[in-house]
């Protein structure tokens, strides 16, 4: 008979404790050593059979697999690679709207289906709101500094000189080892249509040429939605779906492009997946939504490849909410999964995965991150990274993280 997944993972439990008993005794004497060497004879499993009660264990629990033994780390690699594969992971910020902006941390894993909250001992405090862009970036901007972070779980924050123009409400984007930030200018800036980079690897700014003038009443971060490969940053309005393009090697502006690919298109957002940029769109009007479709454009020619796929009506009506309305809606995504959520109404999530062969599948997850006082009381970000037992490794090793287990 088959074991359900809770006996797996309560098989596997049993096994690393007998394991790690049986190696700490190898330094006790020779009766306790065989003793545990006795245990460790009746709990062997090896081969397929081992590999499988693996791939029903969460990622953060498989960790003190790999110190085993050889066998065993051998063992969770192999598993991760033919039966159940490390998905990207959802990163969920809140930051107190109240000075001094204190923030917590969570996160989710689809391949295990489970909520973790992230207890840091020493959380940033940021004197500024929090905001993400092209899915991994966080960052910060203050008149003293510009502050950033880039790796997966955000452990490490880079804090620069802010850029010469002051902004409320920039664009920003990384593209390669630079990062443009653009309009949201102050009032009392020149130009608010005014362009800036920040390389990575020389830690300087640079001005250059400013955004297009058709931008000039949505330059910010409130109206344009945002895209960005190693090589262009895509800005799109997205009220009217006129999309311009910014190569930063060459300093040169493209556009503008037509990309509504259905007149009945009120709303839409755009991201990169690899060389491509994808585009959902909401259709009919923010009280009726007819459809929520989502779209591949092919490379740098912005040309409508294929439509991927159309969101089932029960998962739009999850998106609204408590309303009865959709304005607008936010995408964060890695590879080929995609979180989807209102704005308005971050409790609900909506998750889509695209196979390489060209399947979808959608569906739903609460936000665990989000109460009742979150509503009201925190500002919501959402990150998306690639996490493997190295990644996990290194939060474990930083000393300043524990991982805490949420109800689903």
């Amino acid at each position: 008979m088959l074991l359900s997944c809770l006996e797996m993972e309560r098989v596997y439990h049993s096994i690393v404790s007998t394991r790690i008993n049986y190696v700490t005794a190898q330094n006790c004497n020779n009766l306790k050593m065989a003793e545990e060497q006795k245990k460790e004879e009746e709990v062997a499993i090896h081969g397929d059979v081992l590999e499988t009660i693996l791939s029903y264990v969460p990622l953060i629990n498989l960790l003190p697999a790999c110190f085993v033994s050889k066998t065993w780390n051998a063992a969770v690699s192999s598993s991760l690679s033919r039966f159940n594969k490390p998905k990207p992971w959802l990163l969920v910020h809140t930051q107190s709207i109240r000075r001094p902006h204190a923030t917590a941390f969570f996160a989710y894993d689809p391949r295990s289906d489970i909520w973790l909250r992230i207890n840091q001992k020493q959380p940033p405090q940021h004197v500024s709101p929090l905001r993400s862009s092209n899915s991994t970036l966080l960052h910060v901007l203050h008149p003293s500094n510009f502050s950033f972070s880039i790796d997966p779980f955000h452990l490490t924050w880079h804090h620069v000189n802010p850029p010469a123009v002051w902004r409320l409400d920039p664009i920003v984007a990384m593209v390669g080892p630079r990062i443009v930030v653009a309009g949201g200018a102050c009032d009392f800036e020149d130009d608010p249509l005014a362009v800036e980079i920040y390389d990575i690897s020389t830690r300087t700014w640079e001005r250059t040429e400013s955004m297009p003038a058709t931008l000039k009443d949505s330059a910010s971060s409130t109206w344009l939605s945002i895209a960005a490969n190693t090589r262009t940053v895509f800005m799109m309005e997205q009220s009217t779906g006129v999309t311009h393009s910014f190569n930063p090697d060459s300093k040169t502006w493209y556009g503008p492009f037509d990309l509504r690919p259905d007149r009945s298109i009120y709303f839409s957002v755009i991201t990169c997946v690899g060389g491509n940029l994808i585009m959902l769109g909401l259709l009919g009007d923010a009280e009726d939504v007819n459809y929520v479709k989502v779209w591949e454009l092919n490379g740098e020619s912005l040309e409508f490849g294929k439509e991927i796929g159309v969101m089932p009506t029960e998962l739009v009506e999850k998106l609204k909410g408590e309303g009865t309305s959709l304005n607008s809606v936010r995408v964060s995504c890695m590879g080929g999964f995609f979180y989807i959520y209102n704005p308005g109404e971050p409790g609900e999530l909506v998750a889509l995965e695209v196979g390489e062969e060209g399947w979808c599948r959608w569906g739903s997850l609460k936000n665990a991150a989000v109460g009742d006082r979150s509503r009201v009381a925190e500002r919501v970000v959402l990150t998306c990274s690639d996490v493997g037992l190295g990644e996990i490794a290194k939060l474990v090793g930083s000393g300043n993280e524990i991982f805490t287990l949420l109800k689903s």
